[in-house]
C-alpha cells in the first residue's frame, strides 16, 4: 500500500501537505531524520502514516501530556490501538500499556520523556518490536534551544534497545545551531533534514510601541474581524484584559495553567466552536491546537524568545486566509525584561533556600520523596515562605534542568482506594449497612490487590457495572472512608511536584552553577534577538524571522509594517496625499476598489494599491462584507 492511501483511508486527506510525502519517505526508507515543521505544518501525520505501512510499534516522545492523550483519543477514533506513559501514572497503569505493547495490541506508544529512563519502561524494552522512534518538540534536547529539558538527553540511551529503528526528530522551530544539537545528541547517522520556510505569505507582521496597551488591543480588535487570541506573561492579566474587552462588547475569555482542567476544556472548546471570540491566555493554550480560521494574534506582552514568538503568532491564519501578527512593547517594559535576568537565574544560595522551603512545605525527610508525587500550587508555596514568586520559580526551573525533581502544570491521578479493615469486620459492616454492600463486592470482584495496596479505582466504571450515577459513587466511597472501611483519595488534576532524586540536605544540593551560566547567557542572547527584532523597522519582519531560522533567501513579504511603510514612502509625499485625500473623500458611501481606479484613471495602479493597503494597516479604512471600501 502507498503512504497516500494510508492517508486517505484514516485520515482522509487526498494529498499530502508540502514536505510532509519526502519526509515519510526518508522515515519508510530507514533514514534518520530531521523535520522543521512550522507551527500547523502536520507533524502528526509524518510518523503516523509510515508507522501503519511498517510492522512494529511507533514509540513516540512528547512532553505535553494534554497532547499526547489528545492523540492516543484521535488515534483510537480512526480505529487505530494507541497508547500514552507519562509521569504521574501509577505502575499498574503503566504496565497494563506495556503488556498491551508487548503483546502487539498498540501501534503506537506516547511516553513523555521522564518516563524512559524508568526501571518499568526499560523492562519491557526488550519485548518490544519498535519500528520507528519519532521525537516531538525536539529543540528540547539542546541546551542552545529555548525550551531545554534535560530528560531529552537521554533519548539517545533507547536507541540502544531499537537499534534498526531510525529516528524522526521534529519541531516547529529551530536555530541552524540548534539542528546540528539535535542530530548530534540524538546519534543521528546521515540524518536527512527536510525544512519548510519559515515564511507565511498570508501573515501580516506588525510591532507597535504603545503606552496604553489596552486600548491599542480594542482598537485592532475592533478593525480585524473573525477569532482572536492575545498572549500575555501573568495570569492575573488574562483575566484583567479579558474582563475589559467583555465590558467592551468583545466576546472574550481567558485561559491560563490554574485554572482547573474541566474549565481550561470548556473554555478552549467554546473558543474553537467560534462561542467565544477572543482567549486572551499565557502560553499554555495553544499547544495541539489547530484552528484554522484565527484571523489575529496580539502579544500584550513581549515574548522571551523569537522561537516562542514565532510559534504563537503562527497560530493565526492557517487556512491560508489573510491574517494579522501584532506585537505590542514600551520601552519600560525592555529594562524590566533585562533587570529580570537576575532573578530567572537565582544564585545557588538562593536555589538552595527554595529547595529547603520546599521541603519544608511538603514535609519531606532526608533521604525519602524519591519518585513521590505530591500536590504542588507554586502560588500557595510562595506566599506561604514570602519568596519572590519569578525566583521561586526559576529556581524550580534550573532544578528540573538540573534532574533533581520536576513540576507538572497538571498530571491527572486517578482516585486510589484500599480496603484497611480485616475481612470478618468487613462481613460484619455489610450487613448493618446493606446499601454499601454491593459497592463493596463490585471493588473486591474487579480490583485486583485492593486488600493489600492501594490500587487505582474509577468511579465512572462503577457506575456502569452498578447503574448508579457517578456522584452517587463517589458520596458512597467517602462514607466507606469515613467509617475506615477503606482508605480512598480522590482523583486529582492538581500541579504535581515529583522528586527524581531522594531527598538530600539542602546544604548538599548540586547545583552546576558552570551550565547555569552558561544557560544564562543563551538566554540572554535570545532575548536580545527579541529587542533587535522590535527596534528593526528597516527590514522587513518575515525576513528578520527567518533569518533567525537560518534562512537567508526570503524576499520582502510586502504586507508586514515596515514593507507598507516601505511602499507608502516609494510614493511622492504629494502623490501620496492626493490619492489617499481623494480615496477617504469618495467614502462617504461604500464603494468599490474598480471605482476608486475609475476615479483615479490618471495614477499608477500600484500606487493606489500601496495607499490602500496602508490606510487598511493604519485602521482608517476597512471592506465590508461584500469587499468594498468604507471609513473605519
Amino acid at each position: 500500500m502507498e503512504p497516500v492511501e494510508i492517508l486517505k483511508q484514516y485520515w482522509g486527506y487526498d494529498q499530502f501537505r508540502p514536505l510532509q510525502e519526502d519526509i515519510v519517505k526518508a522515515v519508510l526508507s530507514k533514514s534518520d531524520t530531521l523535520a522543521l515543521l512550522p507551527t500547523g505544518g502536520g507533524k502528526s501525520i509524518c510518523f503516523q502514516v509510515p508507522a501503519m505501512l511498517m510492522p512494529g510499534i511507533c514509540l513516540v516522545i512528547t512532553p505535553l501530556i494534554a497532547l499526547m492523550k489528545d492523540q492516543v483519543a484521535n488515534l483510537t477514533r480512526r480505529g487505530i490501538s494507541a497508547y500514552c506513559i507519562y509521569s504521574g501514572m501509577h505502575y499498574k497503569d503503566v504496565e497494563r500499556a506495556m503488556e498491551a505493547a508487548r503483546r502487539g495490541g498498540c501501534k503506537f506508544l506516547y511516553v513523555s520523556p521522564e518516563r524512559l529512563q524508568s526501571k518499568l519502561f526499560q523492562t519491557y524494552c526488550d519485548g518490544l518490536h519498535v519500528n520507528l522512534i519519532a521525537v516531538d518538540e525536539a529543540h528540547c534536547i539542546s541546551q542552545w534551544g529555548y525550551d531545554f529539558r534535560p530528560a531529552y538527553l537521554q533519548i539517545a540511551d533507547i536507541r540502544s534497545y531499537f537499534p534498526d529503528a531510525p529516528v524522526l526528530a521534529l519541531t516547529a522551530s529551530a536555530t541552524p545551531k540548534v539542528q546540528t544539537d539535535i542530530c548530534d545528541k540524538l546519534l543521528m547517522k546521515e540524518p536527512r533534514i527536510f525544512r519548510k520556510s519559515f515564511a507565511r505569505a498570508n501573515l501580516s507582521y506588525s510591532v507597535l510601541e504603545e503606552t496604553t496597551k489596552i486600548d491599542k488591543v480594542k482598537h485592532i480588535l475592533e478593525r480585524v474581524p473573525g477569532c482572536g487570541i492575545v498572549y500575555c506573561r501573568n495570569r492575573k492579566r488574562t483575566r484583567e484584559i479579558a474582563t475589559l474587552l467583555q465590558a467592551q462588547g468583545i466576546p472574550a475569555s481567558y485561559y491560563h495553567a490554574g485554572l482547573p482542567q474541566a474549565e481550561r476544556g470548556l473554555r478552549q472548546e467554546a473558543w474553537i466552536n467560534n462561542e467565544t471570540r477572543v482567549m486572551v491566555c499565557t502560553n499554555a493554550f495553544g499547544m495541539g491546537i489547530d484552528k484554522p480560521d484565527v484571523r489575529i494574534v496580539v502579544h500584550y506582552d513581549l515574548p522571551d524568545s523569537l522561537e516562542a514568538y514565532y510559534q504563537e503568532a503562527g497560530r493565526a491564519g492557517r487556512d491560508e486566509e489573510k491574517a494579522y501578527a501584532v506585537l505590542l512593547y514600551n520601552e519600560d517594559e525592555l529594562v524590566d525584561m533585562r533587570a529580570r535576568i537576575a532573578l530567572q537565574f537565582p544564585t545557588l544560595e538562593q536555589i538552595r533556600e527554595v529547595y529547603q522551603c520546599i521541603v519544608n512545605y511538603l514535609q519531606v525527610p532526608v533521604g525519602a520523596a524519591e519518585g513521590l508525587y505530591f500536590d504542588f500550587d507554586i502560588n500557595d508555596f510562595a506566599r506561604v515562605f514570602q519568596l519572590n514568586l519569578t525566583i521561586a520559580y526559576s529556581a524550580i526551573r534550573l532544578m528540573e534542568q538540573e534532574g533533581i525533581l520536576q513540576v507538572s502544570e497538571s498530571v491527572l491521578l486517578p482516585s486510589r482506594a484500599e480496603f484497611v479493615t480485616n475481612k470478618e469486620t468487613l462481613y460484619e459492616f455489610e450487613d448493618a449497612y446493606p446499601a454499601l454492600a454491593e459497592l463493596i463486592q463490585t471493588m473486591l470482584r474487579t480490583y485486583e490487590g485492593i486488600f493489600d495496596t492501594p490500587v487505582p479505582v474509577y468511579e465512572r466504571q462503577m457506575s456502569r457495572m452498578m447503574l448508579i450515577e457517578e456522584d452517587e459513587i463517589q458520596a458512597m466511597l467517602q462514607q466507606l472512608h469515613q467509617f475506615g472501611i477503606i482508605k480512598y483519595v480522590p482523583r486529582r488534576d492538581e500541579p504535581q511536584l515529583c522528586f527524581l532524586q531522594e531527598r538530600v540536605s539542602a546544604g548538599n544540593l548540586r547545583i552546576n552553577m558552570a551550565r547555569v551560566e552558561v544557560r544564562r547567557k543563551v538566554y540572554t542572547d535570545r532575548l536580545e534577538a527579541v529587542f533587535s527584532y522590535v527596534h528593526n523597522s528597516d527590514t522587513c519582519r518575515t525576513q528578520q524571522l527567518t533569518a533567525y531560522f537560518g534562512e537567508s533567501d526570503t524576499p520582502p513579504c510586502g504586507v508586514c509594517d515596515t514593507c507598507l511603510k516601505k511602499k507608502s514612502a516609494a510614493l511622492d509625499n504629494a502623490a501620496f496625499k492626493r490619492i489617499s485625500d481623494h480615496v477617504i473623500s469618495l467614502l462617504s458611501q461604500p464603494v468599490t476598489v474598480a471605482t476608486v481606479e475609475t476615479q483615479l484613471g490618471d495614477v499608477n495602479r500600484q500606487h493606489i494599491m500601496e495607499v490602500l493597503k496602508f490606510l487598511e494597516s493604519e485602521g482608517l479604512i476597512k471592506r465590508d462584507e461584500s469587499g468594498r471600501l468604507i471609513k473605519s
